[in-house]
């Protein structure tokens, strides 16, 4: 495996539309982990959620903050970005559309954005960078199962 300490070298893969996780900081100190559409824009990560959510209330109370995002397929690529938050309701709206075009195409997309009230961005930007790929290791054999076969009902 191959490890890396910013994003430059996995290319495309934040442009992807992977769904991200989101890490934010419960009142008792565990971790909320939730999946997030994001973009990758001027060098940190752009995130939408709805005013009041419970996100929004963990990273007003701390706002440390972690996203993942991983492809599962090969060469299995991913990066992990800490940092503290920041939150803002400028272009939120413009965000949430972005991000719907990008998660459902340009008619769902369009469609679902005309529906979303304001709400905050939540912008991650890179305190920490973890990235990762397996470029380097043999391919699985797509022929060969790779977890067995549920029992037979």
């Amino acid at each position: 495996m191959r490890k890396y300490r910013s994003i430059e070298p996995l290319g495309d893969f934040v442009d992807l539309p992977l769904l991200a996780v989101l890490a934010t900081h419960r009142r008792d100190g565990s971790v909320m982990l939730s999946p997030v559409w994001h973009e990758w824009r001027d060098g940190g990560f752009n995130i939408g959620i709805p005013e009041g959510d419970i996100k929004h209330q963990h990273l007003l109370r701390d706002p440390r903050a972690a996203v993942v995002v991983y492809d599962h397929h090969w060469p299995a690529r991913g990066i992990e970005v800490r940092g503290l938050a920041t939150l803002s309701t400028e272009d939120s709206l413009e965000v949430s559309r972005r991000l719907s075009i990008r998660y459902l195409g340009p008619v769902n997309g369009e469609r679902y954005a005309a529906k979303v009230t304001p709400g905050i961005v939540v912008r991650v930007e890179p305190g920490k960078v973890r990235a990762w790929d397996f470029v380097d290791e043999i391919a699985p054999d797509p022929t060969i199962a790779m977890w067995p076969s549920p029992d037979p009902v």
